[in-house]
């Protein structure tokens, strides 16, 4: 029997009967677990008004306001289990999650420092401290984390990742290097990993190994507005103009209109001399402002000094 098929079945034993809180916390999970959350939710806040003191009602109802986008809720929910089971480490560990998600990364640390205080050997809590750590800047601590993680887990591709990345961030080009090629080894679909490589090329001068791996990218990933950024800045180094316009254009076909990508193509066209398609790009450019890095002041300021 499919899900579907089950949750049907459930759903007619609760027609018939509307007493069975069997069915209906089975009928909750199922489509919680088949991508019915708001749905979920009614039968959740029904068995918890029966079973006010089943702290795995309340964390299931926590798992669906965060997949509801209801972090407050999902808050409250998880408390309440941990009210009513206070070792049930899952429900501290989403807990946390959820503290990330609200950039309160004090409080989620502590509930990961709990999970850790049971269970020494969970390397997710080690890595989501790191991933605390990261996002306060506090860099050398996410190290630890990380690389605590990896030691139990050398399989888990998002602490390599997040090590490359400090490793760059602290100028440890060659740290990183082996770090994102790690990643790449054990998932070599990981786009990210591909562009960290390509923007280390791009720094130390390695146009072709970053053109390789923009490339790749690119290929894997045709929305990476900061790769197709960087190989039209190689092709303009090698004046190669003609190549860095149609990279912009890919970049436009395929990312949608921007005002940083009119920029760079009205730039291009600058240095091709062509005029009145420099006008026209940075006409576009102004008119898509709210996508542009540059101020667009300066922005009209240079068109205005152009056209005079």
């Amino acid at each position: 029997m499919s899900k579907i098929e089950k949750i049907e079945e459930l759903q007619k034993i609760l027609h018939e009967d509307q007493t069975n809180f069997q069915a209906r916390r089975e009928l909750a999970v199922l489509l919680l677990d088949c991508g019915y959350p708001e749905e979920a939710k009614q039968h959740f806040l029904y068995l918890s008004k029966i079973f006010d003191d089943d702290s795995g009602i309340y964390y299931n109802l926590g798992i669906t306001y965060e997949k509801l986008k209801d972090l407050n809720k999902a808050e409250q929910s998880y408390k309440k289990a941990i009210e009513l089971a206070p070792e049930e480490v899952d429900a501290h560990y989403n807990l946390g999650l959820v503290y990330i998600d609200k950039k309160n990364f004090e409080k989620a640390v502590d509930c990961f420092e709990y999970v850790l205080s049971k269970d020494n050997n969970d390397s997710n809590s080690y890595f989501s401290i790191g991933l605390c750590y990261f996002k306060e800047g506090k860099l050398d601590g996410a190290k630890y984390y990380f690389q605590r993680t990896i030691d139990l887990n050398d399989n888990d591709i998002y602490a390599h990742f997040y090590l490359g990345n400090i490793s760059k961030e602290q100028g440890d080009n060659k740290g990183a290097r082996e770090k994102f090629n790690k990643v790449l080894e054990l998932s070599p679909d990981y786009s990210w990993a591909y562009f960290n490589l390509a923007s280390i090329d791009y720094q130390e001068g390695e146009y072709d190994s970053a053109i390789n791996n923009l490339e790749k990218t690119i290929e894997l990933n045709p929305k990476d507005i900061e790769a197709y950024k960087i190989y039209s800045k190689i092709m303009c180094k090698v004046s190669q103009y003609d190549k860095a316009a149609s990279i912009i254009e890919q970049a436009i076909e395929n990312c949608g209109e921007n005002g940083d990508l009119f920029y760079i193509l009205a730039q291009i066209y600058k240095l091709q001399n062509n005029k009145a398609d420099y006008v026209k790009l940075m006409n576009q450019t102004l008119k898509f402002n709210s996508t542009l890095s540059v101020s667009p002041k300066l922005v009209k300021k240079e068109l205005e000094n152009f056209l005079n």
